[in-house]
């Protein structure tokens, strides 16, 4: 499948695990991800990999822990219940320092909700959605072209910081078609993996694990957990902006939301209104501070979600008291338009009566 193709955004992730060099994929069978495991039974017997439909969510993620312990790349992906039952076995994965993969196409919630798009999984996949002081980096497309390549950069990064990654993304992505240029030539080979479960002959035996009863052994560990989140804060920020250079009123979304959000700016503009954009690519770690530096030359910022606010709180704790900063959102699979954006940011600049 060389050069420019027209898929979807779910069967993109998996052209790019396999492109990425993905060893082990292992699922569970939930809407709105549904073509990305079906996706994955064909390509990956294709090339000689492998693919495990498991039992369960809780089945999928420990066979990923599995594959990651002998230093193969392994993901796994789901939608936003079947992620919550993995969450346990991330916080393994985060404990041990393994790569892996993890890919959540939202849908609308809480509890079985619908197999509409939402946003609402952000606090579960920034703040730590398993027990313990852990972080994994969260990377969000907001198009079919990056549902591709920011799954090939999560197993990168995976493998840099041995850490899980996870894709966000939701229904609406993972179920549009787009054209889409698909890498090409071979995945970059996987850095040395010295602490990997290969078999100890010839050298001694590795000990991966995430239990520590000696006192003290415990807090060594996340002692170089929040060294290494130190270093991916610093290190690995991504972001976009669009027509910020003279913004007077700043927009911040991301995924599918930006995507609208970049829809309200020529209307906005037409209107003499001067709106830019910033769209977050990765969630975890935040791009809070050229966010603060935006905000210092906007009248105010709004915030559009499909959820009841929660990347909100991240965009408050960033720009500070200083800036007012408001909030455009739908819930439970509602998706806000691009004529909504314009209508709140025209209220806002509305003259006081």
């Amino acid at each position: 499948m060389p050069g420019r193709t027209l898929m979807t955004g779910n069967d993109a992730v998996g052209e790019g695990a396999v492109r990425a060099g993905c060893d082990g994929y292992y699922g569970y069978p939930i809407t709105p991800q549904n073509e990305l495991t079906a996706y994955m039974s064909k390509r990956m017997p294709e090339e000689g990999r492998v693919f495990i439909q498991a039992e369960s969510e809780l089945a999928a993620i420990n066979m990923v822990f599995g594959t990651a312990v002998t230093g193969k790349r392994a993901m796994t992906s789901s939608s936003s219940p079947g992620i919550s039952l993995k969450q346990e076995g991330i916080s393994y994965l985060a404990g041990a320092e393994l790569p892996a993969v993890i890919v959540n196409v939202q849908r609308g919630g809480p509890g079985l909700g619908n197999i509409a798009p939402s946003q609402a999984d952000y606090f579960q996949a920034v703040k730590g959605g398993g027990h313990g002081d852990y972080h994994q980096i969260v990377l969000a497309p907001h198009s079919v072209q990056e549902m591709h390549d920011l799954t090939i950069l999560a197993f990168e990064l995976a493998d840099r910081y041995r850490t899980p990654v996870m894709v966000l993304t939701d229904g609406q992505l993972g179920q549009m078609m787009e054209p889409l240029c698909l890498h090409e030539g071979h995945a970059p080979p996987s850095p040395p993996k010295p602490w990997a479960l290969t078999g100890a002959k010839g050298r001694p035996p590795n000990l991966i694990r995430s239990l520590y009863l000696v006192e003290g052994e415990l807090e060594q560990l996340n002692l170089r957990l929040q060294e290494k989140y130190r270093r991916i804060e610093h290190e690995e920020k991504r972001w976009e902006e669009y027509a910020t250079d003279d913004a007077e009123w700043l927009l911040v979304a991301y995924g599918t939301c930006a995507r609208i959000a970049k829809g309200a700016l020529q209307r906005l503009a037409e209107s003499g209104l001067r709106a830019g954009l910033l769209r977050p690519v990765t969630l975890w770690p935040f791009p809070s501070e050229r966010l603060r530096e935006l905000a210092e030359r906007a009248k105010a910022t709004l915030v559009v979600e499909m959820s009841s606010g929660q990347m909100l709180e991240d965009v408050r704790l960033a720009v500070g008291s200083g800036l007012p900063v408001h909030f455009l959102g739908r819930m439970g699979g509602g998706i806000p338009a691009a004529a909504d954006v314009v209508e709140k940011v025209r209220e806002l600049a509305a003259p006081a009566s």
